[in-house]
């Protein structure tokens, strides 16, 4: 895909950035040990090929420290548009629904077409393509942290009552998706809740199927934290929870804890707490250890970097790495 393309090098992204002129050219900086970047690469293909006017370029923010610090890029994924060279605006995060909007909206007045507005072919796939950009899609009045009308608290209630894992687009923020996804949907009213890309319905249906006991099977369960810190544990036989990751530790300790590993020749996984605060602050009590770094080994707890010195000593690391002892 042409207008999809990968940077490497300080001098490939100001390329990038003169070729496009006054088109739109989004830059992700991502990471390649961050699943939440390879998820966002997924959804920005899906958007190369519906704006092909449109550069998009995933760089890796480790590899350019000069420009993740002049754009000070302090997590990824994150997401910059520029226009002629100069940045226009900004998304921190994995929030599909709103790259989706951000990219149609800023796409439009750079486009060489000059199609200020979108045919109906245009916005029956950017429709698609928000209510895609989830499992489970809530289109509402404001957002789930805040709703802005009685139904839109009503069924985000409803949705979090049951664990239902959901993302929501605030449809008082584009008027044009608000107009039109009531005639694409066939549903005249707001809430409107979508799962696996088909409408579910409103309020007053998700209200019966709460009552029936369907909704969980309707929409996927939200996954508790206890779930997905032990998913993340078991990723690997070693798991390593640090500032930073194997290729960059953010702090001492945990520098010093991937020098002792690496001179075990024992392969490990790392996860970087410092992206993730719901992990940071989760983990500490699940396993009742409050500092970082956290090793684990088969899924159990082994310690902190004074256990790893220790083991290392008296030469029980290897084995105890190995699951061995």
């Amino acid at each position: 895909m042409a207008n999809l393309v990968e940077a490497t090098t300080n001098q490939q992204f100001e390329d990038f950035l003169a070729k496009a002129g006054k088109c739109l050219t989004v830059v992700h900086f991502q990471a390649a040990w961050a699943p939440q970047c390879g998820q966002m690469n997924d959804v920005m293909a899906e958007l190369a090929k519906e704006h092909a006017h449109t550069t998009f370029v995933k760089l890796e923010a480790e590899a350019v420290p000069e420009l993740s610090e002049k754009y000070e890029i302090n997590s990824v994924p994150t997401f910059l548009f520029f226009k002629s060279g100069e940045k226009v605006d900004r998304m921190d995060g994995a929030h599909a629904p709103e790259l989706t909007k951000k990219v149609q909206r800023l796409a439009v007045a750079g486009s060489p077409v000059g199609a200020a507005v979108s045919s109906a072919t245009d916005i029956n796939q950017r429709l698609k393509n928000l209510i895609n950009a989830a499992p489970c899609m809530l289109f509402m009045k404001g957002s789930s942290q805040e709703p802005r009308c009685g139904f839109s608290r009503q069924i985000v209630a409803l949705l979090k009552e049951h664990s239902v894992q959901f993302s929501s687009f605030d449809i008082l923020s584009d008027e044009e998706v608000r107009r039109e996804l009531k005639t694409y949907s066939n549903w005249p009213t707001y809430p409107q809740l979508y799962a696996n890309g088909e409408l579910v319905g409103g309020l007053d249906i998700v209200k019966e199927l709460a009552e029936s006991g369907e909704l969980e099977n309707t929409c996927p369960k939200a996954v508790t934290l206890e779930h997905r810190l032990k998913t993340i544990i078991n990723q690997s036989p070693v798991m390593v929870f640090m500032k930073g990751n194997k290729e960059a530790a953010k702090c001492g300790f945990s520098r010093q804890t991937l020098e002792v590993l690496n001179s075990t020749g024992v392969d490990y996984d790392t996860f970087d707490i410092l992206q993730d605060e719901e992990v940071r602050q989760g983990l500490k009590t699940y396993s009742n250890w409050p500092t970082y770094p956290q090793l684990y080994v088969k899924g159990d707890l082994i310690g902190g970097l004074d256990i790893l010195k220790e083991l290392k000593e008296s030469g029980d690391l290897v084995a105890v790495l190995k699951g061995e002892s």
